[in-house]
């Protein structure tokens, strides 16, 4: 029945389009990698190097009953039944997720069709991960990482220039201590996170990441891309960037520039700035090229600290294994296409990724899980809950992250306040926001709508608009924009940057 409904809500385009297309894809890559592995137990000469018959046999059948749950479950959301609870796979917040799912089901809330948007879409990578934590051969197998790698070598072109621009940066170091200068950079390293996309039309730049949906290659949005396709609606450059800014609906770029500024050096004084990472690949690669900015071109930041997430999540976000793998695919020279480059660009990547990894030993760059009790703290990024509740439910990381100068969220999900957004259309309404039991109008102030992580530290939020939940945004400028565009909340073609 809803299904038959007008003019559906972001959620429910999420629930019935989006969400099982992934799952279809990730069965057809089981599948695949069942078809090879008995390809590779029939070959005699696996018999001293590869898997034997006997641990083949159970791989197998472990990967065909991952399969069995899976669909299991995507008839269970295509029909609307219950969410069943995350059986005991030996990880976290178990407890947690099925706790919240009884509150649900007190208030009926808890099949598919009506159960809030954000639980919802936490709770299926948990759930599928679940499926792939209580075996043997697939525990620790990320089922979205050769989409990721994929995407990620169709950016050859985009990494290679921006490698480029970077060096030349470094060849201008002595004449950037002015800070206009650097305000002027800034700028163009907070819209390249913002858009790490463009699309083109007859050589000329017309509109951002519309395509795409936001930050960089959102590869749960991309179901139905081709890889190739990806490459020709990359573009970098001051151009697209100038052409971008109009698409940023709140911009508190100088504001973030003048805190920073504040950051002044002194004796003894370790800045550090806190990147909470969204998406695997290219985006990763301009979030590395940011913080890079922030510690080698201005003299603010001493450290960067990256926050991933610990399990494949949302199929492309960052986790501690992509991060280290595209350090290392960055730094081999047969992970890009060499036709995309020249031997200058090649050398200028060499130098930078050289650079990352020289800041990795010497702790300037860090991964978050690498630091003392990181493990725990980095478990609230896949846990159930928005970020309103951060301090209740992960106090250790929200002190941790209150001693930091300035903290960069990425993305578009748990960034929205309480976005207890429902898949009901009983309860759905393109121009509000639904925070707790509150709907919000879309010019709620963000601090307002943030609750009480809000002032708890310096925050940037950059965040392409990929769901109805916006705040924000001036009432007449959320009129205009829903007569000319029905779909700006969710098409990702505009943008926000707010500091906090």
């Amino acid at each position: 029945m809803l299904l038959l409904l007008p003019d559906p809500s972001f959620a429910h385009e999420t629930l019935v389009i989006h969400w099982p297309a992934i799952i279809a894809n990730l069965v057809d890559h089981i599948h695949q990698l069942i078809d090879g592995t008995l390809a590779a137990a029939s070959d005699d000469t696996l018999a001293s190097g590869g898997l034997g018959e006997a641990a083949a046999d159970l791989k197998i059948n472990e990967g065909e009953e991952i399969i069995s749950k899976v669909i299991r479950l995507k008839h269970r959301m295509e029909s609307d039944q219950e969410l069943e609870k995350i059986p005991e796979d030996g990880e976290f917040y178990v407890d947690e997720y099925n706790s919240e799912l009884e509150k649900l089901a007190r208030i009926g809330k808890n099949t598919w069709f009506v159960v809030p948007w954000l639980f919802a879409e936490s709770y299926l990578y948990r759930l599928i991960r679940s499926y792939f934590k209580q075996t043997t051969y697939w525990a620790d197998f990320d089922p979205f990482r050769t989409k990721k790698e994929e995407t990620f070598r169709n950016s050859a072109t985009a990494v290679y220039q921006i490698a480029t621009m970077m060096h030349d940066m470094d060849s201008e170091k002595d004449s950037l201590v002015d800070p206009a200068k650097l305000l002027v950079l800034f700028k163009e390293m907070v819209q390249m996170c913002l858009w790490c996309v463009a699309i083109l039309t007859s050589s000329r730049v017309v509109a951002v990441a519309s395509m795409f949906r936001g930050n960089a290659t959102d590869l749960s949005f991309l179901i139905h891309l081709a890889p190739c396709d990806i490459e020709q609606f990359q573009e970098v450059g001051r151009d697209a960037q100038r052409v971008r800014k109009e698409y940023i609906l709140k911009d508190d770029q100088e504001s973030a520039w003048e805190h920073i500024e504040s950051l002044q050096p002194r004796a003894g004084l370790v800045a550090r700035c806190d990147i909470v990472l969204d998406n695997a690949g290219f985006e990763l690669f301009t979030d590395l090229v940011f913080a890079d900015f922030l510690v080698t071109h201005t003299p603010y930041f001493s450290t960067v600290i990256f926050h991933p997430k610990l399990f494949p999540w949302f199929v492309s976000d960052v986790t501690p294994a992509d991060f280290y793998r595209t350090i290392q695919s960055l730094s081999s020279p047969t992970f890009f296409n060499k036709t995309a480059t020249t031997t200058e660009s090649a050398r200028h990547l060499k130098e930078m990724v050289e650079r990352w990894e020289r800041y990795l030993r010497e702790g300037v760059f860090c991964l978050s899980t690498a630091l003392e009790g990181g493990q725990k703290k980095t478990q609230f990024w896949t846990g159930p809950w928005p970020y309103w509740y951060m301090e209740d439910k992960a106090n250790e990381l929200w002190r941790s992250l209150s001693e930091s100068s300035l903290v960069i969220i990425k993305g578009d999900l748990k960034f929205i306040p309480c976005a207890w957004h429902p898949l009901s259309l009983l309860m759905h309404a393109l121009s509000l926001v639904i925070a707790r039991d509150v709907k919000w109008p879309v010019s709620t102030p963000f601090a307002t709508a943030l609750g009480p992580l809000a002032g708890s530290f310096p925050l940037l939020s950059l965040r392409t608009n990929k769901s109805d939940v916006v705040v924000g945004v001036p009432q007449d400028a959320a009129d205009r924009l829903d007569k000319q565009d029905k779909r700006w909340k969710v098409n990702g073609k505009y943008a926000a940057s707010v500091l906090l």
